[in-house]
């Protein structure tokens, strides 16, 4: 959510941001939201001057009524009464223009960075940095599912019958190896000085609203029949709804958390071969890294935690590259976005593994979440950015270790994780 002060001050700017994010079907928006705040300020000024009046005339009645002038009193209170059945009016309108307002300020998107590539969608986003050499073995390599199949550790018939599709069981080594990169992930953040947390996965709409634009939650989140409850779609989510409605000192700044969450998207449409299997799915696990600061340093943040998972998958032999996020590829509320992309070498091309995102004070402005400082109080940056997650990250892994017998070689850091294995053999 932008800040109103710049819709009164400079609405060109807020109506060229929408253009530049190729959402020309949100600029009406901007001339209502103008005559609902000015309506609103209106009906504030002359709610204001009621009230004023309204204690004056209350003072005058006493007087005329000590006087024994009944008549004129009477007079006066038939005012009185005209004018709180007129003040009441004013604030069933205020409150309905600021409602509509709010509404209006919601669907506003974020201003994007001067860095931001204009685009329409991902196929526009720029590529910034490689980082490892990608390279293609002189063997064919298999669909990630055949690999996980003849390690024998995956199970998705027994998945469509318990949960339908977009679902696996993960068994043996591939299920350790799992885990293994989170814990691997979560002790390398923790060595980044961040603060390892785990939060509630599940969180209350205020706060949904809070962390992304409404488009996003409909295509997202899950809804916990029957209660104000929905399943976290990332830990961002409850992570930055943990400080909603709160004033953080700021010498306490910035707030550097790393959190652990099982995650539930809905990840609606069809979808093609590379797609399926643990690619696309319904839930999954993540180690995430938060970040809360001052506006002037959210942009050194950015840098510092894309970094970060860069040498992540660097550090397990995963070639990367880095791509700009285009204006059209932007949610809502970012202002900017970089996604981290694993090499495979069975497409011969680049997925991706993760983003960080720089969301200004966007979530700050919905959540409440503030700093104080001897001048005042102001609104917080936040930013997000995925440290690792599993599921897509396995078939990067999967391919990038792969040998043509089938084994998969385990990086030397994650070995102390996997109590010294060194390699996973086929089943046969």
């Amino acid at each position: 959510m932008i800040d109103i002060a710049i819709l009164r001050a400079d609405p060109d700017r807020v109506r060229e941001n929408l253009k530049k994010k190729f959402q020309e079907n949100k600029l009406p928006l901007v001339d209502e939201a103008l005559a609902l705040d000015e309506k609103r300020r209106a009906l504030q000024t002359e709610g204001d001057a009621l009230r004023a009046a309204r204690n004056a005339l209350s003072k005058q009645i006493g007087m005329l009524m000590r006087e024994k002038k009944t008549q004129e009193a009477e007079a006066v209170k038939a005012q009185v009464n005209a004018d709180a059945a007129r003040l009441a009016d004013i604030e069933t309108e205020a409150e309905e223009a600021g409602a509509r307002l709010k509404a209006i300020m919601m669907r506003l998107p974020n201003f994007i960075s001067a860095d931001t590539p204009i685009g329409r969608n991902d196929t526009e986003n720029v590529e910034r940095e490689r980082f490892l050499e990608p390279k293609v073995p002189d063997f064919e390599v298999p669909y990630h599912v055949d690999i996980l199949e003849r390690l024998g550790a995956i199970d998705l018939d027994s998945a469509r019958r318990t949960s339908g599709q977009g679902f696996y069981y993960l068994i043996g080594d591939v299920a350790r190896l799992h885990s293994a990169v989170l814990a691997y992930a979560r002790d390398f953040m923790i060595g980044k000085g961040f603060t390892y947390c785990i939060p509630p996965f599940m969180i209350r709409s205020d706060v949904v609203s809070g962390v992304m634009s409404f488009e996003e939650m409909e295509g997202m989140m899950y809804k916990i029949e029957g209660e104000d409850l929905y399943l976290i779609g990332t830990s961002e989510h409850s992570m930055i709804g943990r400080f909603m409605n709160t004033t953080i000192p700021a010498e306490k700044l910035p707030l550097t958390l790393t959190s652990y969450s099982p995650c539930f998207r809905k990840e609606k449409g069809a979808h093609g071969l590379e797609e399926r299997g643990i690619y696309r799915i319904h839930q999954f696990e993540k180690q995430e890294m938060i970040v809360v600061c001052k506006p002037e340093e959210s942009e050194m943040w950015y840098d510092r935690m894309w970094h970060y998972t860069v040498e992540l998958f660097v550090s397990m032999g995963i070639p990367v590259r880095t791509l700009e996020c285009c204006s059209g590829d932007l949610a809502d509320l970012k202002y900017r976005s970089v996604d981290v992309e694993a090499w495979s070498p069975r497409q011969k091309k680049y997925f991706e593994v993760g983003s960080c995102s720089n969301l200004t004070d966007a979530q700050a402005r919905r959540l409440g979440i503030r700093y104080k400082t001897e001048k005042g109080s102001s609104f917080a940056h936040t930013l997000n950015n995925t440290v690792v997650a599993p599921p897509r990250m396995l078939i990067a892994f999967l391919e990038n270790h792969l040998h043509a017998d089938g084994s998969v070689d385990i990086p030397e850091v994650l070995r102390p994780y996997m109590g010294g294995t060194e390699k996973l053999v086929p089943r046969s």
